[in-house]
């Protein structure tokens, strides 16, 4: 496969950060506004909190998420980086593709669930056993995101393991 310019390589990087950015900071609002937005004082803005949450899901979270795997992927197959060619990049790419996952699967039916509760019991949602377990899975699932999104950034910069061998005999190069 034909490799990018060297031009072209750094506007790709350039739009991998600025996703990574939108994930990463989406990532930490969502967990921040459990604590950030106070308590509910009624059902309505319960409701616009949970509302709130799932907004910067959708409109932050996801687009910057996707948007890190395709520009990631895109860095890879068009740059001498390789898929498998260091173990930092395999190893970021596994995460991210985990952590996509684990957020459609796993965190976002907690978070799509809270707003339907809040909008039909209002502020008595504050002690119905689902919608706490939902609000706890969110933080506790959430913290795991964060950082695995932490590590993937530090490796991205660190760059800690030598690239992989392509034979017993080869030396790596100080």
């Amino acid at each position: 496969m034909k490799k990018m310019s060297g031009a072209g390589r750094k506007v790709l990087k350039i739009i991998h950060l600025y996703l990574a950015a939108l994930w990463l900071g989406g990532a930490v609002t969502l967990n921040l506004m459990i604590f950030a937005l106070g308590p509910a004082t009624s059902g309505e803005q319960l409701f616009g909190y949970d509302l709130a949450r799932k907004f910067v899901d959708y409109f932050i979270i996801i687009p910057g998420a996707l948007g890190c795997l395709v520009s990631g992927l895109l860095i890879s197959g068009l740059t001498p980086w390789g898929f498998f060619k260091h173990r930092w990049v395999t190893l970021k790419l596994i995460l991210t593709v985990l952590c996509i996952l684990f957020g459609t699967f796993i965190l976002g039916p907690f978070l799509d669930t809270q707003p339907l509760i809040s909008e039909k019991i209002g502020l008595d949602a504050l002690t119905n056993p689902n919608y706490l377990a939902n609000i706890k899975g969110n933080l506790l699932g959430g913290l795991v995101q964060l950082a695995a999104m932490f590590f993937m950034t530090a490796i991205s910069v660190i760059k800690p393991w030598p690239k992989k061998l392509k034979s017993p005999n080869q030396q790596l190069s100080p």
